[in-house]
């Protein structure tokens, strides 16, 4: 199921959400290495993953307070301190926060992106620019910490905003659970285009996260520590976050 748009006017324009997607963006395709001035793709993957290490969070560094050694990169997380450091220079917890907009694909980027203007532009509309500011951030934060909990030893790097992202979507289920989102859904050769209530469209994608597939390379643990911390969050402004915008949220839907 792909959510295309939902039926929730706001009543401001999301600045915040529309700066996040605009920043993402431009990480992407200007900051982040790209094959586009070159015909050697062999070079472009060793640029990428030096890129990457360089700046993305990396579990085994965060739990051990340094950056990867040289030979860790080969064999592993092993915290050998007789081993130089592959990037001295790097902060390893400021690197949680760049890893929230770093991306590995073009698809893993608009994926990502429509996810968020599709629910960020409403808890933006209920919280305010700086407070949703603030919970995106730490929602990428907590989903980080959850993936580093579950792999403490990894050596792979972080990479992507689905974990903040999956805080403003468990957020939006408590505050918006039954708004109608436009959705597409792929069953097998067959299209189809239906309306579903946003507690059945984010629940069915919460559960699937518990069925990923082993080896996929995608941080689940992240994305469910995300969307329970965003459900959290959720139960306190439902009541308490300006309850007459809600009202007319529920209305015009």
């Amino acid at each position: 199921m792909i959510p295309l748009k939902d039926d929730n006017p706001t009543r401001r324009r999301a600045y915040v959400t529309l700066l996040l997607i605009a920043i993402n963006v431009f990480v992407y395709f200007v900051v982040q290495p790209q094959g586009w001035n070159t015909t050697d793709p062999r070079s472009v993957q060793v640029r990428e993953a030096v890129f990457t290490y360089e700046h993305a969070a990396v579990p085994c560094e965060v739990v051990h307070d340094h950056p990867l050694h040289l030979r860790e990169l080969q064999t592993g997380c092993n915290n050998d301190p007789q081993d130089p450091p592959a990037f001295p220079q790097k902060n390893v917890y400021l690197a949680i926060l760049y890893s929230m907009f770093l991306h590995g694909s073009l698809l893993h980027i608009g994926g990502n992106m429509l996810f968020l203007w599709i629910f960020g532009n409403n808890i933006e509309d209920i919280l305010g620019p700086f407070a949703y500011l603030g919970f995106y951030l730490v929602a990428g934060v907590v989903a980080a910490l959850a993936h580093i909990a579950a792999q403490p030893n990894s050596t792979v790097p972080i990479v992507g905003a689905s974990g903040a992202i999956a805080g403003v979507m468990g957020a939006y289920m408590v505050v918006f659970p039954n708004v109608r989102i436009k959705s597409l859904l792929i069953l097998g050769f067959f299209v189809l285009f239906r309306e579903i209530e946003a507690k059945w469209l984010l629940g069915f994608w919460f559960v699937l996260q518990f069925f990923t597939a082993p080896g996929s390379g995608v941080a689940w643990v992240a994305h469910v520590g995300g969307f329970v911390f965003g459900l959290l969050v959720g139960l306190v402004i439902r009541n308490r976050a300006r309850p007459s915008a809600m009202r007319t949220a529920y209305v015009t839907s």
